[in-house]
């Protein structure tokens, strides 16, 4: 089964554990059953797996999520990279292009393509699983999941199916309505277009080719940035006669806000936090390493990182995208492919990080032409190279940079380590990469 997760989207409306490199299926935030934390990313991933083994995962993202996903999923899955925002149509014919050219699926494969973030359990993956085997089958070109629905809601397109049956071809589509007409929507049968969907690669590739004029996966990644933004919907859904639809009534929530999200936690408090008895329907998401208490709250979120502290009426949090959008932003925390940092202080003329590795990675053997820099080493082993010269390193040790010297440090262990960055101007546009021969 070849699966493409679109992975997008800023995540805005979770400030402040979100932010423009850090979208929402990052956050961990529900408990594994050993104990540990996973974002909906890595769950996703996992029930896909456990349903489909052999499962080909492939992620369509943008450049700015790639050492996230590494991060969190390792290098064994697929990513199909975006080289700027084009909307889901460009997304998804790259990302098949992707499947032909570089994974080497054939045209008669049959490929599934949903969201990465709904909050969903197993039964959801064995009807992504029915999907991929209609589609298979070739009696509709398309085959679309339609989540049964449980309130006429606005934020959703709705389906509306030929019959009843579990599978049905579908009469017709419905933009989003208002409340009113997604009543008499649903006394008509319909269904939540929950943006899941199965098709043959071949059928995608050729809808691909007839609206862009590309060659290969390379031909179609150099040109990316010419392309009209366009959905998938408006470019090949409402456009197909052809097209199956099939039911789905198990749980299906679109974690799109602090809302929708915390009805979904197991948990009242995520970190350091402490709820006393008065309150009510209150949740706490700390990353920060200092308690948060709680009295006498009623339907509130709180939730603190290093980027904000945010709290808010859980109702009132899904307006939460238009003072993000107006705030200056700098980035306090990233996942990268080789660990994380996180900033811990910043002072005219310097800043102070935090810097984890993972065992077995490294930085970029890279310099700055602007600022010096100081590692003390916390915790872990490792080794060096500053302008070529080998060190190993371990918890206590100090090393210094000038500005201009090529440096990097290789995670032997885990690696835990302070950067202290020195110069007048601190940017993150200030790095030169060089190839290293170790």
């Amino acid at each position: 089964m070849n699966v493409v997760l679109l992975s997008g989207g800023s995540g805005k409306r979770l400030w402040p554990l979100s932010n423009d490199v850090r979208s929402k299926q990052f956050i961990k935030i529900f408990r594994n059953e050993d104990g540990t934390y996973e974002s909906m990313l890595q769950r996703m991933y996992r029930q896909i797996k456990r349903i489909d083994k052999d499962a080909v995962i492939t992620i369509a993202t943008s450049k700015t999520q790639v050492s996230a996903i590494r991060n969190q999923l390792g290098e064994d899955v697929g990513v199909s990279v975006e080289p700027c925002r084009r909307d889901t149509f460009p997304a998804i014919a790259l990302a098949s292009s992707y499947l032909a050219d570089v994974k080497g699926a054939g045209r008669d494969e049959p490929v599934v393509i949903c969201p990465v973030d709904p909050y969903v359990e197993e039964d959801y993956f064995a009807a992504i699983k029915d999907l991929s085997e209609l589609a298979g089958a070739g009696e509709a070109n398309l085959v679309l999941m339609g989540v049964e629905p449980t309130s006429p809601s606005e934020r959703y397109g709705y389906i509306i199916p030929d019959t009843c049956e579990h599978t049905s071809f579908v009469s017709t589509f419905k933009e989003k309505p208002s409340a009113k007409d997604a009543a008499e929507y649903i006394g008509q049968g319909a269904l939540w277009n929950g943006g899941v969907f199965a098709c043959r690669l071949g059928y995608m590739l050729d809808k691909a080719h007839e609206l862009i004029d590309f060659t290969d996966y390379r031909d179609l990644f150099d040109k990316y940035d010419t392309l009209t933004k366009i959905s998938f919907d408006y470019a090949v859904v409402e456009k197909e006669k052809k097209i199956q639809v099939l039911r789905f009534s198990g749980k299906w929530k679109d974690l799109g806000t602090w809302n929708s999200l915390t009805e979904a936690m197991e948990e009242k408090v995520v970190g350091k936090g402490i709820l006393d008895d008065e309150c009510s329907g209150v949740n706490i998401v700390n990353e920060m390493d200092v308690p948060v208490l709680a009295m006498g709250l009623t339907d509130v979120i709180i939730s603190a990182s290093p980027d904000g502290i945010l709290v808010s009426d859980k109702e009132s949090s899904s307006h939460i995208k238009s003072f993000v959008d107006g705030m200056e932003q700098q980035i306090m925390f990233a996942e990268k492919s080789w660990g994380s940092y996180r900033v811990m202080d910043v002072e005219p003329g310097s800043m102070t990080i935090k810097v984890t590795l993972s065992a077995g990675n490294s930085m970029n053997y890279h310099s700055h032409r602007n600022r010096d820099e100081v590692w003390v080493v916390l915790s872990g082993e490792g080794t060096t190279i500053v302008d070529g010269m080998e060190q190993s390193i371990s918890a206590g040790d100090v090393i210094t940079m000038s500005a201009g010297c090529r440096h990097t440090v290789i995670a032997r262990t885990e690696l835990k380590l302070i950067e202290v960055q020195l110069g007048r101007e601190i940017s993150v546009t200030d790095k030169t990469k060089y190839p290293l021969e170790y």
